[in-house]
């Protein structure tokens, strides 16, 4: 019998990863520098794992994951899937495990999926790095003055993964001399940032950080800084400064590596008992079973079916999943309907969840009936829509798929 020495069990260890590779999924954004940031962490992640890793796109930038998976299939016969994703919303349980499944049938490709980011010590102690960074900056020391920080998630329509941002406040607030923190959203759901901060205020601390809990420096990374500054100005008894987003800080490295072995010895491990989609929650009945998720998962990717005939930028969203119309003939407008027409346009371009088309339509033949806005592939009609009413269609219908019930006139 051959006695296998350690020296040859060494060597048959590293053959193992000569037939696999890794896909580090990202988003993807219209701002090329957020596409760099995961191709950096993707380098980044190669470096460690010493295997190679690629990085695509669900959409908005190049490789899509489909592409991706058709370039690996001719290299090697085994992929792991690690998201790039903070927590577990419709990308990490719709689109990616669609595109997986897609990608098993189009390729002789063993791919396994890990999990998404999630709460992570790695991502607990750069958290508190960050926080530190903006005390230093106003000049504060927690042990010895009252601060406060706020971890400002982007906000999701998923209750498992805001309950997750309420998860990383409460750790990052056990054992450290924070005076207290909080959690808070950007958009979607409550509390907001601007809430959460007005709500600190009554408590007086010495200092108010606020950690946007995202990858990527951008437009909502702005939003925060501003609505921070703003909250400064106006409250000049506590000094308050955003700090910076996560970034490619290389600690994200060793939160990928974790998720990377997981998949790889099918140890992932997933908050099935809080998932809407699993299990009954009151508010997301409807959602159980994943069937209305996938739909929409499904019309996502045929959204972005035909970006190769787009001459400007690739994944641009020439096919968007709802049309508004709204009536502008005369008695709708001397009702208000120009004032709920740029309403709603605003608030979809504040969206980072929505993308939807917006036009003015002639008279919808409800006339005297308020002004009135038409969701297509809907069917549902709006009636008496007012410019506050305007901003809840976007943030429940057009962000969450969620009729707004008390403004429908009608369903066709």
């Amino acid at each position: 019998m051959h006695h296998t020495t350690d020296a040859e069990s060494g060597t048959d260890a590293l053959a193992a990863f000569d037939d696999e590779a890794v896909l580090l999924i990202g988003h993807g954004s219209r701002r090329e520098k957020s596409n760099e940031q995961v191709r950096e962490l993707a380098a980044g992640l190669e470096s460690r794992l010493e295997i190679p890793v690629d990085a695509a796109f669900l959409e908005l930038a190049e490789p899509s994951i489909d592409e991706a998976f058709a370039e690996l299939a001719s290299l090697v016969s085994r992929v792991t899937v690690v998201h790039c994703s903070l927590f577990a919303a419709s990308h990490v349980k719709n689109d990616v495990p669609l595109a997986i499944e897609q990608g098993r049938a189009a390729h002789d490709l063993e791919i396994d999926n890990g999990a998404h980011l999630g709460i992570h010590p790695a991502i607990l102690d750069l958290l508190d790095d960050r926080a530190a960074a903006v005390e230093d900056e106003l000049g504060v020391d927690r042990d010895r003055d009252d601060v406060a920080v706020v971890v400002c998630g982007r906000g999701s329509s998923d209750p498992d993964a805001n309950g997750d941002v309420h998860k990383l406040a409460r750790l990052l607030y056990e054992g450290r001399a924070f005076d207290r923190v909080e959690a808070s959203f950007v958009g979607v759901t409550e509390p907001t940032l601007e809430d959460t901060l007005h709500g600190l205020s009554k408590h007086r601390p010495d200092a108010a950080v606020v950690l946007p809990y995202m990858l990527g420096d951008g437009v909502l990374t702005q939003r925060i800084r501003d609505w921070t500054a703003d909250f400064d100005d106006e409250y000049p008894y506590v000094d308050a400064l955003a700090g910076d987003p996560l970034g490619t800080d290389s600690r994200l490295l060793d939160v990928f590596a974790d998720r990377w072995q997981e998949a790889r010895t099918e140890s992932v491990e997933m908050s099935c008992d809080t998932c809407k989609y699993k299990v009954d929650l009151e508010g997301y009945e409807e959602d159980v079973g994943g069937a209305r998720a996938m739909l929409r998962a499904l019309a996502h990717q045929d959204a972005h079916a035909d970006r190769e005939d787009v001459d400007d930028e690739p994944h641009t969203h020439d096919a968007p999943g709802k049309h508004v119309s709204v009536c502008t003939n005369r008695t709708c407008a001397d009702m208000g309907s120009p004032a709920v027409l740029e309403t709603l346009r605003q608030t979809a371009r504040d969206s980072e969840h929505c993308d939807p088309r917006i036009t003015r339509s002639s008279c919808l033949g409800r006339c005297g009936d308020g002004p009135m806005v038409a969701v297509y592939p809907d069917s549902v009609w709006y009636g008496d829509v007012g410019a506050d009413d305007a901003e809840r269609i976007v943030a429940d219908h057009l962000d969450r798929d969620r009729v707004v019930s008390d403004l429908v006139d009608q369903i066709l």
